[in-house]
């Protein structure tokens, strides 16, 4: 899926629409000049939608996996984020619209996607190094003592706050090397977000992401550097992506997973 649109919704009412005034302002060919209101009270966001504008919910068929419904928005409804566990996906023409949340964040964001994008149909993955099991490491869980919460840089300037329960501690290049760990309560494997030196040839810049499976009974895991991949802001602008934080810089080339795309968005 192929981001459109990004806008921070503060609290209160944000107007949005293809009228250039208002602070989200849609494309003519989708939206109406007054599409409706976005009420943010807390962490709570209302859509009241105006008279005519056309807006839907969109619901997957249950009886249909390759169906959907759309239901007319035509009184105001809670619109629940993306990290509720029940999102609710809004269409305007051949915009999709959900509200974006980050973990540990208050921060709520209104995100779109074009159904009509080009780009859907000439979008390319970056190349990957070859694969090579030279970058797949055995590594130690070093669990803390109770889980940290730690805050990460993002992309917009803000911070994204991750659980960390721990550090795996591995060998790399003759060194032992070690990198910090988030997972969630109902996590299923960890989530590492990790700096190399290739993001000075042909990595991204700002780090990329791997996920390694929990430790086994003596305590040991495997990190596949091979699956290294690129974090959602390297492909779109409108997009929140936390950065590997300081603690998380090896110093060593990792010619492995996906590099860098030719024109990143960052």
């Amino acid at each position: 899926m192929l981001w459109s649109g990004l806008w921070e919704l503060p609290q209160g009412d944000t107007r949005f629409g293809s009228d250039p005034e208002h602070a989200i302002t849609l494309p003519r060919e989708d939206a109406p000049p007054v599409a409706g209101v976005l009420r943010r009270e807390g962490q709570v966001v209302t859509l009241l939608p105006a008279e005519h504008a056309e807006i839907h919910v969109r619901l997957s068929d249950p009886d249909d996996e390759d169906s959907v419904m759309k239901t007319p928005v035509t009184q105001p409804i809670v619109v629940e984020n993306d990290r509720s566990g029940n999102t609710t996906t809004l269409t305007l023409g051949s915009l999709g619209m959900r509200v974006h949340s980050e973990p540990g964040t208050d921060r709520l964001w209104l995100r779109t996607w074009d159904e009509d994008m080009p780009e859907r149909d000439t979008f390319t993955l970056p190349d990957y190094f070859p694969v090579s099991d030279e970058w797949r490491v055995a590594a130690r869980f070093d669990e803390y003592e109770e889980p940290r919460t730690l805050q990460f840089a993002d992309v917009t300037g803000g911070l994204v706050e991750y659980r960390a329960p721990g550090e795996l501690v591995f060998r790399l290049d003759g060194e032992e090397r070690r990198l910090i760990t988030t997972a969630g309560e109902t996590s299923t494997s960890f989530f590492i977000l990790v700096w190399d030196s290739t993001a000075t040839e042909n990595t991204y810049q700002g780090g990329r992401y791997v996920r390694a499976p929990f430790p086994d009974s003596t305590g040991w895991t495997t990190i596949d550097f091979n699956r290294t991949y690129n974090a959602p802001c390297v492909f779109t602008a409108y997009s929140v992506c936390a950065l590997p934080p300081l603690d998380n810089w090896l110093r060593v080339h990792i010619r492995a997973g996906e590099q860098r795309p030719e024109k990143p968005a960052y």
